[in-house]
Order: structure tokens, then sequence, then C-alpha cells
């Protein structure tokens, strides 16, 4: 297993019952002593992004719960570092954040692929030690991220796709049943 990092997946085990993350799949965007936060790839939210940004009416673009913590906050991850500026790199072509003012008017003159930005309600966060404890319970795979994967086109195929890109026996973990009693 690859440890924590910024650009890393973290895939939740198959038999996982937190209802938080049950077969969810978290791009780490920070790894810290103190703490740890990501967004989770494949929940997608009820809103869409003209219901959240009224001054982005008629966009109706895809929310994805991105974790349990500050539901009342937006984020957002992209590929355009030029256009956004302020955005912090995660992953090699891959940012967080940045100039929210900036993405407005970008997607309002639709001056930019909306298929590489993603929107996220909440995040996900860990206390100092938190995600190591949960490391060592074998509560999470990791696997270095892509961004075919963190930009997937279909999000209910990441936790898949997330297991098949770590190979060899995981791969069968994607037939697995949530309950195994239920087998």
């Amino acid at each position: 297993m690859i440890e924590p990092a910024p650009g890393i997946l973290l895939i939740a085990d198959p038999f996982l019952k937190d209802p938080n993350f049950l077969r969810t799949v978290v791009f780490l965007c920070e790894h810290k002593e103190e703490g740890s936060f990501g967004f989770v790839l494949n929940r997608q939210y009820e809103n869409t992004l003209d219901e959240l940004v009224p001054e982005l009416e008629g966009h109706k673009l895809p929310v994805y719960y991105g974790g349990p913590v500050q539901l009342d906050t937006l984020h957002f991850l992209h590929q355009f570092p030029d256009e956004i500026p302020g955005g912090q790199e995660v992953l090699k072509g891959v940012y967080w954040g940045g100039d929210f003012d900036s993405l407005i008017n970008l997607i309002k003159n639709e001056d930019i692929d909306t298929g590489k930005i993603r929107f996220y309600i909440g995040y996900s966060g860990w206390d100092s030690g938190q995600l190591n404890d949960e490391m060592n319970e074998k509560t999470w795979l990791t696997v270095k991220a892509t961004r075919k994967l963190v930009f997937h086109t279909d999000h209910r195929e990441i936790w898949k796709d997330s297991l098949k890109h770590l190979g060899g026996d995981y791969e069968m973990m994607v037939n697995f049943p949530i309950d195994p009693l239920l087998n």
C-alpha cells in the first residue's frame, strides 16, 4: 500500500460500513501531521451548481458530496492553472481551489471545458493521526490518483475503476457484496 499523501486515492474497503464512506473513493488533497483532507469523488449531490450559485443560472453542472465536514462550503478541483489563478497543484495537472470569481466568469462565458472541473459540497477531514489509525485498521486501500479517475465521466464507476487501477487481487473486490452475510 502507498502511504497517504496529496494526490493519493483512498478507496473504501469493500466491507466498510460507515455510511459516510460506503464504497467511496476520496482524493486526498493534503496530508500533514496536524491532519488530512480530501473529497469523495463518487457521491453526486442532489443539487446542481446553478441551484447553489445563483449567478450561474442555467449551468446545471453536477456537484458532488465531498464529505461530511462543513456542508456549507463549496470546493472545486480543476485542470486550468492559467485561467484560474491561486489553485494548488495536488497531482500533476489537477488543482484544488483558486479564484472563484474567475471560475464563475469562465463558466458563464463558456470559455472552459466544464468536464475538467468538479464541484464538491463539504469535504472529508481527519484530525492528527486519525487517518493513520484508519490505515492501520485496513479501512482504506490506497493508489496513486490519475486525472482520468478524478475527472471520471461516470461517478458510479469510480470505486470499481479505482480497484481495477490497483490491479491484481483487488480487481476481484469489485464484485464483492456490500454485506457478505447476504451472499
